[in-house]
């Protein structure tokens, strides 16, 4: 495959560099945050993604009757790239998650009120599949929903679903037949945040963001809060994962980090010694190199795969992620390593190395690997869907 961009897409690069500089600002754009810009909800960050939207860039790849551009998925990826480098917020959920998956299954009425909304950046989305006992097993959710005349009745719980303490709409799956099996039996609905019978419980993480538990007590969704067929769910969980498993884990943060930490190694010394001189850090540096090229090919390899098939490629939607947030952690842990005790200081702290991201970084990137889906899912899918093994090997 070609690694090189056109340049038409390398015209775009430039034009929203150009657009980044112009709207720097540090209260949006904080590359230390490690992708959580788009997990706090600011009036400076709605402004931002506003301007994003006048521009046209939310949904510039969906298709013209909706309210897009129809471009190639890669300007979608570059976009991405750019605002994750910069530590801006992404295109979110909405434009990707929810939205690619009303167009390809949504009624008309839902289309109609939720892709204008999406495309202006109005409204903002909880995605709930993560359940207590189903975390990264999205198709052993156990939230049930009865029939109660022209709707369902919604009980249970769901956990790890951030952004549901600023959201507006939860996008979330409940078990709507538990005679079928488990992977036919669940339903998508799109449900109000503010919802009656709705309760939202922050919980705080290692990686300095929000996530919540979610309880259900007796929540009523109608029939037309349905996305797609009932019992379908499941199957346009899977979809949108895959997208999932790619945009939330862009590669640029990485790239910038592995950057930071040789430009720290080139210019510093330890005990009168250059650390560009030790074996140690030569060779960590060189397979660390070695190693985000492969994470940067991987990436590339699943968006021209995507652009050739329509769906969002399972199999190679998982090496990246299974790649991507493995090499992202040790990363972290070599460059601890190689800093040393200062790199244990706090993010922008005083004189600390690296502005201090190595500390919060060591503690996000432990985060990465299980979002998404947990590393050992992405081995299972792996092994069962590229190397053909039998599922209970």
């Amino acid at each position: 495959m070609d690694f090189e961009f056109s340049a038409a897409e390398t015209a775009f690069v430039e034009e929203v560099e150009k657009f980044l500089d112009e709207n720097a600002d540090p209260e949006v754009m904080d590359p230390t945050r490690e992708n959580m810009a788009q997990l706090v909800d600011t009036p400076a960050r709605r402004a931002f993604m506003k301007k994003i939207a006048a521009r046209g860039w939310l949904g510039m790849t969906w298709p013209k009757q909706y309210g897009g551009g129809e471009r190639s998925g890669v300007y979608e990826y570059l976009l991405n790239e750019c605002l994750a480098r910069r530590g801006a917020p992404q295109i979110g959920k909405g434009v990707g998650i929810v939205g690619k998956t009303i167009i390809r299954h949504g009624s008309e009425k839902m289309k109609r009120e939720f892709l204008p909304k999406i495309l202006a950046n109005d409204i903002e989305f909880a995605i709930g599949y993560s359940e207590p006992q189903a975390g990264s097993d999205a198709a052993n959710m156990q939230l049930r929903a009865t029939r109660d005349g022209a709707g369902w009745r919604l009980n249970g719980q769901k956990i790890f679903t951030t952004s549901a303490h600023f959201a507006d709409w939860y996008w979330v799956g409940a078990r709507t037949d538990a005679t079928r099996a488990k992977h036919d039996g669940i339903t998508l609905f799109l449900i109000p945040m503010r919802q009656p019978g709705i309760t939202i419980q922050p919980m705080p993480t290692i990686g300095d963001e929000i996530t919540n538990q979610v309880f259900f007590d007796d929540v009523f969704a109608p029939d037309d809060a349905i996305v797609g067929e009932l019992n379908r769910g499941f199957q346009y969980v899977s979809e949108a994962l895959d997208l999932e498993r790619f945009t939330m884990f862009t590669f640029s943060p990485i790239q910038q980090r592995l950057e930071e930490l040789v430009d720290h190694v080139r210019n510093e010394e330890r005990d009168g010694t250059p650390l560009r001189t030790d074996p140690y850090v030569r060779k960590t540096i060189a397979q660390l190199v070695t190693q985000t090229e492969v994470a940067r090919v991987l990436g590339l390899r699943f968006v021209a795969k995507a652009l050739k098939g329509g769906k969002p490629p399972t199999v190679e939607a998982s090496e990246y992620k299974l790649y991507a947030t493995g090499l992202s952690q040790r990363l972290a842990n070599a460059t601890l390593d190689v800093i040393g005790p200062g790199g244990q200081l706090r993010v922008h702290t005083a004189d600390a190395p690296l502005r201090g991201r190595a500390e919060r970084t060591y503690r996000y990137t432990v985060i990465d690997t299980i979002g998404g889906g947990a590393s050992e899912i992405q081995k299972n899918i792996i092994a069962r869907r590229k190397l053909g093994l039998p599922k209970n090997f």
